[in-house]
């Protein structure tokens, strides 16, 4: 199959998902969705890492999935977030289960707990390769699965599989991102997973960011990443410095705690998650107050 890795460089957001009542709140995600769009981001994923997909059953997965569809409405690429832990056969057996019309892309986070062996890595990802024609981004999480996709393993899953199209980096290693760009070539999408580190990957060769942050700062983010992109570092780094804190704010007990608190603030949803993950303290909440009233301000400047 041809890649169309144009569809997902640039700013990519990881939506949250809202609960109120600790059911899925339909009303705020549209008008989550609608602001993320407004604010020129790319492409959405759906029920990523942030959308708390772990914590959903799969009628709840089912139905953020189809209205994320609806919603968007082709305005932009959805990306669909394809998670099962460490089981490959319940991973593939997912393909099944979902109606994947009006999915672009799916993202696929390497096995979890078990530390599998980069040969376990590379038969896990091309089984699932095997299974669907869409496209595929791997997910390099190292610091939720407890083990890392080499660059190696990458480059030899983008040489072999070839809806498999990119890979969300978020090992924080900018040598390997470098490594990753080398050896897999500018039609392999390398995108920060991490929005910390986006600016940095951009610069040894990404071409784009699956973000949190985006969530509530859109417009700035995404021209952030567009300017980096487009060899514009200059302003670039300007528009980076002006999101350092809230960065650090977003993920200081975990996240979607962090950006959840932020969507609070601008009136898109309520702060709650679902257990076992908590809504963000009172006390980081203060001491975050005035770092989020400049992020705010500078977002509808931009």
């Amino acid at each position: 199959m041809e890649r169309e890795i144009n569809d997902f460089s640039g700013t990519g957001v990881a939506l949250v998902t809202p609960f109120k009542n600790d059911k899925v709140d339909f009303y705020a995600l549209g008008n989550i969705i609608d602001y993320v769009l407004a604010g020129r981001v790319d492409y959405v994923v759906s029920l990523g890492t942030t959308g708390e997909a772990v914590t959903l059953s799969l009628e709840e997965c089912k139905a953020v999935k189809d209205f994320t569809v609806q919603k968007v409405n082709k305005r932009v690429p959805i990306v669909f977030g394809l998670f099962g832990g460490a089981n490959t056969a319940r991973i593939t057996s997912r393909l099944t289960e979902y109606d994947l019309a009006g999915i672009d892309a799916l993202l696929s986070s390497s096995p979890n707990y078990i530390k599998p062996t980069q040969e376990g890595i590379y038969n896990h990802y091309k089984a699932i390769s095997q299974e669907t024609d869409l496209p595929i981004i791997l997910y390099n999480v190292p610091s939720r699965t407890a083990s890392n996709i080499d660059a190696d393993t990458i480059i030899k899953l983008s040489d072999e599989c070839p809806n498999i199209i990119g890979v969300k980096e978020a090992s924080g290693d900018m040598y390997q991102g470098a490594c990753i760009h080398a050896g897999a070539g500018d039609e392999f999408l390398l995108l920060s997973g991490d929005d910390l580190t986006t600016l940095s990957l951009l610069g040894v060769g990404g071409q784009g960011v699956i973000s949190v942050i985006a969530n509530a700062f859109p417009k700035s983010f995404s021209t952030m990443v567009r300017k980096a992109r487009f060899g514009d570092f200059t302003t670039a780094r300007q528009l980076n410095n002006n999101l350092l804190k809230m960065y650090q704010w977003i993920f200081v007990e975990g996240n979607p705690a962090g950006i959840k608190y932020v969507l609070s603030k601008l009136g898109l949803c309520e702060p709650d998650t679902r257990m076992p993950l908590m809504p963000l303290t009172r006390q980081s909440a203060v001491a975050m107050e005035d770092d989020l009233q400049q992020a705010i301000a500078f977002e509808k400047s931009c």
